[in-house]
């Protein structure tokens, strides 16, 4: 879902009898559990489509209220519409945040200026979009692309790197496999292990196992790793001459389940709390560079059909919206 982050993914009360359903959106909703491979037992179908229907009803609300201006984003129906928000929500943990956080000076030279607009995937740091499935390993994606980004800038070759590894094997430095995690002790279990391997040799399973290490195996490496305070300043200059960054936000809201595109901005957003780890991967601006909106383009781990093709532009220099500086790190390897 640093340093602290990850993961982790309606009250909808149902009165006795069936629910009533719109007839009109048959063929829409056996077209969604189609496409995201949904089945139910006769006696859930009902409830399921009524959850599905009032989630369609909300989004197609948000983009009408869009339309009038009130919003400057999108939502879409997604893999999960079937799920009220507190089932949403009971997928997400909150995360801890360390003891102690640390800054230290940076091995690469920082730019006194910096560009206005910035997208590392563009210079070759960035790995495709995954999906966690079922398991509540957002904090072993941010972390392993934060890394997969450094190495990246030390040998030239971009390696997809194992979450598998981390979940499996993080228990030691206080991660919880698929119930929870931060990046934070991810970067933690790199260092002490001094070595993780690539999801060629430890593939993806998104579920627990045993710790299956094997050090000929490894791919990457850390030394330290930094925590960044809670101020979006550091998290620019860090975005801006590290790499991908490491960060937690407050996912729990409706709003980001069914985000579709646009800068993202939802006012009952936490400034402070998190439950869901990604990777900050650039930023900048829409629209006149002077008046425009800001943001920051995250990587998340729930698909690209997610989103923006699994990205999400989130409001930059808007206090610290959402959390999204409040528990930033990176590794070092150097």
């Amino acid at each position: 879902m640093m340093p602290a982050v990850f993961l982790v993914i309606l009250c909808f009360g149902v009165a006795s009898g069936a629910p009533a359903l719109d007839p009109s959106l048959d063929a829409e909703w056996q077209e969604w559990k189609i496409k995201y491979g949904k089945s139910y037992i006769l006696e859930e179908e009902a409830q399921k489509r009524a959850v599905w229907e009032k989630n369609m009803k909300m989004i197609k609300m948000h983009n009408d209220e869009k339309g009038l201006g009130k919003h400057g984003f999108t939502m879409e129906m997604n893999a999960f519409g079937d799920m009220t928000a507190k089932e949403y929500r009971k997928l997400m943990t909150d995360i801890p945040v360390p003891a102690a956080l640390t800054v230290k000076n940076v091995q690469k030279p920082l730019a006194s200026e910096f560009p206005s607009f910035v997208d590392w995937r563009e210079k070759g740091y960035v790995t495709p979009v995954r999906n966690q499935g079922n398991c509540g390993s957002c904090w072993a994606f941010a972390a392993t692309g934060a890394i997969e980004g450094q190495m990246f800038w030390k040998t030239g070759n971009l390696t997809l790197l194992s979450v598998q590894n981390l979940v499996d094997c993080s228990k030691p430095q206080g991660n919880n496999g698929c119930s929870n995690g931060t990046a934070y002790n991810a970067y933690k279990y790199v260092l002490d292990n001094k070595g993780l391997e690539a999801e060629a040799t430890y593939p993806y399973e998104a579920k627990e196992g045993p710790c299956r290490y094997h050090p000929e195996n490894s791919s990457a490496y850390i030394v330290d790793f930094v925590s960044l305070p809670a101020n979006e300043d550091y998290l620019l200059i860090a975005v801006a001459n590290i790499g991908p960054i490491s960060a937690a936000v407050d996912a729990s809201h409706d709003s980001f389940r069914f985000y579709k595109g646009g800068i993202y901005h939802e006012p009952n957003c936490s400034s402070y709390s998190v439950n869901h780890a990604v990777l900050v991967v650039g930023y900048g601006s829409e629209g006149n560079e002077k008046d425009g909106e800001s943001y920051w383009l995250i990587k998340n781990s729930w698909g690209d059909e997610w989103g923006i093709d699994g990205y999400m532009k989130i409001a930059k220099d808007r206090n610290n919206h959402c959390a999204i500086a409040s528990y930033a790190a990176y590794p070092d390897i150097f």
